[in-house]
């Protein structure tokens, strides 16, 4: 845990979800001797604006984390964040899509109610760490500095997901299952006689269970969805849709159109003209990204700086360099060409040699692509770098 003193006078908060996963750290951390207080965020009300389902942080989820805390025999807290998780996490991703872009609630969760607001309530509790479940691992450097690697097994890796972690936050967090498979916790979970050993892992977002993000959308902001046209990169309408909530960059299934010698994908979204444009999977071919809000977990690169980034949480990795913009933006530029890279998604920097360190990342804020190129429909809508 590389905290000083020994573990019975030293306090760590855990933060848990009533998975698996952080049930079992709390668990190992009260074995080894610390004065572990479990917490439970209630995150939103089932009733208000989100269809019941598979969930995390409401409803089974918290009677299953109390349960768990009073078998290990650690004191537990449920904490109402109900507003601070609608407004930092829910009112996010229902205007990101509303801006034709594709959100990533699970790392504004992180960035903001966890580890910032639930980080606060920690140290308010005297406690030296807050412990997660997260499978990734944090290791000193030579300089003393926490380092943000990946996790031991490459399938449950979640470096991806924790990009916007400062160093200063980075410097206070703690994650035991960052060595471990799957397995070796569910093993742990049944050494320790817990009941959800065997409990499945959340696939959705927490507050989409049922995989129907349209329907969360659209009761956050009535009114705001609108429907348009699908149209190619010739500007002829193919059909129509009911939102342009409902596609993604780089998108196949579900546009409902035919008739074509190849597959339709979509190439871009124009929100304020309610407009989807389609075209051929090489329409999609990006080189450049332009991102924001980047954060850096190690010193910030200089211009061409190699780097091995990920544009997708499932995405493979792809060799890049990084540059600084006349604007003060950072751009990344792919050393082959990449699909489907989307607005609202993150940009994560690796490692160039290993790809094993988190250096940092960014949102994609622009990736033109060859449709751009293209004689588009509309040339001032697409984005420029």
């Amino acid at each position: 845990m590389d905290l000083p003193g020994e573990p019975a006078g030293t306090r760590v908060v855990v933060a848990m979800s009533g998975g698996v996963d952080s049930t079992v750290t709390a668990a190992l951390l009260a074995e080894a001797g610390y004065d572990v207080v479990g917490v439970t965020l209630q995150l939103y009300d089932h009733g208000a604006a989100v269809p019941t389902g598979r969930t995390c942080c409401a409803g089974q989820d918290i009677h299953d984390a109390r349960e768990a805390a009073d078998r290990i025999g650690i004191p537990h807290y449920v904490l109402d964040y109900e507003s601070r998780f609608r407004q930092a996490v829910m009112d996010d991703f229902a205007d990101s899509y509303l801006r034709g872009e594709t959100p990533i609630p699970c790392v504004r969760c992180n960035q903001t109610v966890k580890f910032r607001d639930l980080l606060e309530t920690a140290r308010d509790l005297g406690a030296a760490a807050l412990a997660t479940g997260h499978y990734v691992q944090r290791r000193l450097g030579a300089d003393g500095r926490p380092r943000l690697l990946r996790g031991a097994d490459p399938a449950k890796d979640q470096s991806y997901f924790l990009f916007a972690t400062t160093p200063e936050q980075l410097a206070y967090l703690r994650f035991p299952l960052g060595g471990m498979s799957k397995d070796e916790t569910r093993a742990h979970a049944r050494r320790f006689g817990l009941a959800i050993a065997d409990k499945p892992d959340s696939q959705d977002i927490c507050f989409v269970p049922n995989g129907r993000y349209q329907d969360v959308v659209a009761k956050l902001r009535p009114g705001a969805i609108e429907p348009g046209e699908i149209v190619d990169l010739e500007g002829r309408t193919l059909g129509r849709h009911q939102g342009v909530i409902g596609f993604t960059v780089g998108q196949r299934r579900g546009l409902d159109i035919g008739g074509a010698a190849e597959p339709y994908y979509v190439v871009r979204l124009e929100p304020e003209a309610k407009r989807v444009v389609v075209g051929p999977r090489a329409a999609l071919s990006c080189r450049e990204a332009a991102l924001t809000e980047t954060n850096w977990l190690s010193a910030a690169p200089l211009d061409g700086q190699p780097v091995q980034v990920k544009l997708r949480s499932a995405a493979p990795m792809a060799s890049a360099s990084l540059y600084q913009g006349p604007d003060g933006q950072v751009r990344v530029r792919l050393d082959e060409a990449q699909f489907g890279v989307a607005p609202g998604q993150a940009c994560v920097f690796y490692d160039a040699e290993n790809a094993s360190e988190v250096l940092g990342g960014g949102w994609i804020a622009s990736a033109p692509t060859a449709a751009d190129a293209h004689n588009a429909l509309t040339p001032a809508a697409a984005p420029a770098i």
